[in-house]
This record gives structure tokens, C-alpha cells and sequence, in this order.
């Protein structure tokens, strides 16, 4: 798969909560590195957006309605090795962190307490 320049990145958002879905799309329409967002509301559509759109970066939420956000995480590490996941989750005791970050997560995000400061962990990502 072609390298992507730093400064122009494909985003895909999943989570089930529409409003944070649009609160993360206006948010992140003004980080510069951001070329392009996909949304999915679950764990099967989010499956047909990667499988058609190459997603530089993945911001996932654990708790999906259709199936679980680590399998998602998995399955996005194992076929799409050259993309980010970032979870960003409500789910944020240790034993999610290290199972995330064990199954291959780029970073963990605390959705109530540090929702904030994603613009600056997606403008950290490199290659």
C-alpha cells in the first residue's frame, strides 16, 4: 500500500454515538493533517469503509452495537498493518488500556476525560 504524506491523512471515525461521531467530524475538519473523514456507526459498516477507502488512521470506540470494537481493533491491525488505531472509549480501567494496547492500539484515549486532546494525538501520528 502507498505511504501517505504526513500532511494529508485519511481519518475513519467508529463509534455508535451519533452526536460524538458529529462533534469529532467538526472537530477535526480543522486539524491541517486531515484530508479526508469516513465515518461508521459499526463494526460492519466501518469493515466495508476500510475495505474500500485506505484509513490512515482509525479513531475506535470498544463499545460497538453489533460487535465488540477489540475484535474491530484486531482485525484492523492484522490486514491494515499501516494503520493507526486510536481507541477512544468511556472503558477506561487498566485492563482495557493494556488489552488495546496489547492487541496493537497507537493510543488510548479517555472519551470523557481527554476528548479534547485528539486533534493533538492525530497530529502526532507519524509514520
Amino acid at each position: 500500500m502507498p505511504k501517505t504524506d504526513k500532511f494529508s491523512r485519511t481519518l475513519l471515525i467508529v463509534d455508535s454515538s451519533s452526536f460524538i461521531v458529529e462533534r469529532l467530524v467538526i472537530m477535526l475538519k480543522e486539524v491541517t493533517v486531515v484530508k479526508k473523514i469516513f465515518t461508521a456507526t459499526n463494526y460492519h459498516s466501518a469493515l466495508e469503509i476500510l475495505n474500500k477507502e485506505h484509513a490512515d488512521i482509525v479513531l475506535l470506540d470498544i463499545q460497538l452495537p453489533d460487535k465488540n470494537g477489540i475484535d474491530l481493533l484486531k482485525h484492523i491491525i492484522y490486514h491494515f498493518s499501516n494503520t493507526k488505531v486510536i481507541v477512544l472509549s468511556n472503558l477506561v480501567s487498566d485492563f482495557y488500556q493494556k488489552l488495546c494496547k496489547t492487541a496493537g492500539a497507537y493510543h488510548f484515549i479517555d472519551k470523557s476525560r481527554d476528548f479534547d486532546k485528539i486533534p493533538e494525538v492525530i497530529n502526532s501520528v507519524s509514520d
